[in-house]
């Protein structure tokens, strides 16, 4: 087994859940005869047929209507929105049925049905295919809501909102599509959802991010570490359910919090987790827990993209900042 690109994994593991449970369905816009835009369901038509790989209209809203449909009568859909900014069409049905379906019927019914998002900016793409909305989607009760920052933890994460009884949207960096490559076996291991991954040890402050920022994080903790700082990196990898007990473990014992995403700063969810890292810490902290986000724009367009994200030298400069 080669290494593969977090783009691979996804692949790998839509044809190893496919493989074992005939009522996987996979559907979405150009995802079968075309492999999907960024390829990520490449061959599964051709393996597994079109009643198994549906093309659909370009209508989101169609999309996931039929998936909830589908999740409602024993299917488990794995449905795709091209892009995060086109996802809006569908929170009519996400919000008002998909999360409401196990509390409406008191069980009866539940919605086990998966969402692909390729979410976020830094691959030079125009409007709406660069946002980095998952607070508006962690807000809704009944969903869960994962972003993998690795190939492995693609692959474990897929599996498991599969195998999940209710409705989870797969937040995918696009950024981290094809950037890194990673040994990833297909071996069906699943990672729990609602758990945190400590992705490096420190003393001296925690990094806590998702997503492509995890790489970001990881990239200046290893710099920090030549300037004689110490940093922990928490991978959220579950934006809901929060893994609390992960987080508060953390800086409880360095401390110091710094929150890095690329979502716009006001109403994000590093607002919640520093509430809650402040709410449960307050007598230990050492520092106030600090946020390094996107600004409240728009995602510009490729020239500026750059001067949103926040940067490596952004992570390194605020850490030192808050250890003077």
């Amino acid at each position: 087994m080669s290494d593969l690109t977090l783009i691979e994994a996804v692949n790998l593991a839509l044809h190893h859940a496919m493989q074992r449970d005939p009522q996987v369905i996979v559907l979405g816009e150009d995802v079968g005869l075309n492999g999907g835009v960024f390829r990520a369901t490449q061959g599964l038509q051709q393996r597994f047929g079109r009643q198994r790989v549906l093309d659909t209209p370009l209508a989101e809203s169609l999309i996931a209507g039929v998936s909830i449909g589908l999740a409602s009568q024993g299917f488990r859909p794995v449905a795709e929105i091209q892009f995060m900014g086109f996802i809006y069409a569908a929170l009519e049905h996400l919000v008002s049925h998909a999360a409401r379906l196990r509390n409406r019927t008191r069980g009866r019914l539940t919605c086990p049905m998966t969402l692909r998002v390729p979410h976020g900016g830094g691959i030079h793409a125009p409007e709406h295919h660069s946002e980095s909305t998952e607070a508006m989607l962690t807000h809704i009760p009944g969903l869960k809501i994962i972003c993998p920052s690795s190939p492995r933890l693609a692959y474990q994460l897929l599996l498991a909102a599969i195998a999940d009884p209710d409705p989870v949207i797969v937040l995918e960096p696009e950024r981290l599509y094809r950037s890194h490559k990673q040994f990833c076996p297909d071996d069906g291991l699943q990672l729990p959802l609602e758990r945190a991954l400590i992705r490096r040890l420190g003393d001296d402050i925690s990094l806590i991010s998702w997503g492509a920022c995890v790489q970001d994080c990881l990239d200046a903790a290893l710099r920090l570490s030549k300037q004689g700082i110490e940093a922990e990196v928490i991978d959220v990898a579950t934006l809901k359910p929060l893994d609390r007990e992960t987080l508060i473990a953390s800086v409880q014992a360095t401390g110091r919090a710094l929150i890095v995403h690329e979502a716009a700063l006001s109403g994000g969810l590093g607002a919640e987790i520093a509430a809650m890292l402040s709410e449960e810490l307050f007598s230990e902290l050492q520092a106030p827990v600090s946020r390094l986000a996107g600004f409240d724009t728009i995602m510009p367009y490729a020239r500026m993209e750059s001067h949103y994200l926040p940067s490596v030298e952004d992570i390194i400069t605020r850490v030192v900042h808050m250890l003077d």
